[in-house]
């Protein structure tokens, strides 16, 4: 049997990009793209109610994307029904009622995919390797505001 490898950036892709195809899947099943899972997921954690601009930074600042993309995703989303503008307030995005049922389905997909995932995983592994993930992205983001 051979020793597990010491974490580096190629484990660390090789994981994202092995639980990011799993999850791939599970959205190809309900026509949603990555980009408008984040954002559903994101308006769902603000309990359905956020401002566009700081959505579409959310966005912009987690998944590394150019903000006429985020827009571009959130004009999806308002076009398909699954969010929908505040009446009276078209700063503000609302999850619509097929959006909040969207979101739950895919979240109970994700909460199932995940339970499989680190099933037998020891919790002292898994709160090492969040504190060693945490450490590695701040200082991603660090290199990236330098320039």
């Amino acid at each position: 049997m051979s020793a597990a490898p010491t974490v580096n950036g190629q484990v660390i892709g090789q994981a994202h990009y092995a639980t990011r195809a799993v999850l791939e899947r599970l959205l190809a099943g309900t026509g949603t793209t990555f980009h408008q899972c984040v954002a559903l997921n994101a308006t769902a954690d603000s309990d359905g109610l956020v401002e566009r601009r700081r959505l579409a930074g959310r966005m912009t600042a987690t998944l590394k994307i150019e903000a006429a993309v985020a827009e571009s995703t959130l004009s999806e989303l308002i076009g398909a029904g699954l969010l929908e503008e505040l009446p009276g307030d078209v700063s503000r995005l609302v999850l619509t009622a097929a959006g909040q049922e969207l979101q739950r389905r895919i979240g109970t997909g994700t909460a199932e995919i995940t339970a499989r995932l680190y099933a037998d995983l020891p919790a002292e592994d898994l709160a090492a390797a969040g504190r060693v993930l945490t450490a590695v992205t701040a200082r991603a983001e660090a290199v990236l505001t330098e320039g």
